[in-house]
């Protein structure tokens, strides 16, 4: 099985949150899954540019990318959360190796939105270097970095990142680990199972905002590109992976078609 985890920043902060998640990766790629992993770092991004007397600005979950935060993009994203990860994973026997988007044109990408600076729309996925890297033995870990042909730099969000690698890379299942129990209705109460419609109505409604907006544009937008299975999940529960991959229900698990009440 194909398999894509998209990985939030947040649980990548503290050491024994990401040693954990390390383990349970390890464990999903010994056990026969083809695995890809995709992460964020907003946290970390946050701190970094706080640190340096620099606001950080959202607008619809994507973040404001001015010159001067480009090169902390690439020094935290693509530097140290990155190489974290790695360290933590191939500590659990994983024999991963960290990229971005910019590595051999893995994904490419243009300027969204001038409002946002330096924020990347994904054009293009060439999924060739993930297919040699997993066929090799490898576990890829891609920082949501992209470039251009043109040696441009982009900050793509983290779940449209995670999209366009399952997409061209074929994944079956597609599973954000991130700092909430799943999707939550207008009464705050978490969907076991939401459809691509209600997902719509969610977002044009205002419930799902920020983060959990890109999230949800994100998923179905994976769905819409072949993705069989979408998963939004809590990160932090015990041994999550294998519980998801074993078929247990926890989360909010998106479908195209009809679904039921949590």
């Amino acid at each position: 099985m194909r398999l894509l985890i998209k990985l939030g920043g947040t649980l990548l902060d503290a050491p024994e949150s990401r040693h954990a998640l390390a383990a349970q990766l390890a464990e999903a790629r010994a056990g026969g899954a083809e695995l890809v992993v995709v992460h964020g770092g907003g946290k970390q991004m946050t701190r970094y540019l706080a640190e340096r007397g620099i606001e950080s600005r959202f607008v619809n979950g994507l973040r404001v990318t001015t010159p001067e935060t480009v090169d902390a993009v690439l020094k935290v994203f693509a530097g140290s959360v990155n190489h974290e990860l790695v360290a933590s994973l191939n500590s659990a026997g994983a024999a991963a190796v960290g990229l971005s988007g910019i590595d051999a044109f893995l994904v490419e990408a243009e300027q969204m939105d001038p409002a946002l600076g330096a924020v990347g729309r994904v054009t293009r996925c060439n999924a060739a270097l993930l297919d040699v890297l997993v066929a090799g033995g490898y576990l890829p870990v891609v920082a949501c970095v992209a470039g251009d042909r043109q040696g441009r730099v982009y900050n793509v969000n983290a779940d449209q990142m995670a999209v366009a690698c399952a997409t061209a890379f074929g994944a079956q299942r597609l599973v954000f680990l991130t700092d909430v129990e799943g999707v939550m209705d207008a009464d705050r109460r978490v969907r076991a199972v939401l459809t691509a419609a209600e997902s719509r109505s969610l977002i044009a409604d205002g419930i799902a905002t920020g983060g959990m907006q890109a999230k949800l544009t994100a998923a179905l937008a994976a769905l819409a590109g072949g993705v069989e299975q979408v998963r939004i999940a809590p990160g932090a529960a015990p041994n999550i992976l294998a519980r998801i991959l074993d078929g247990q229900e926890i989360g909010t698990r998106m479908t195209l078609g009809e679904g039921r009440t949590a």
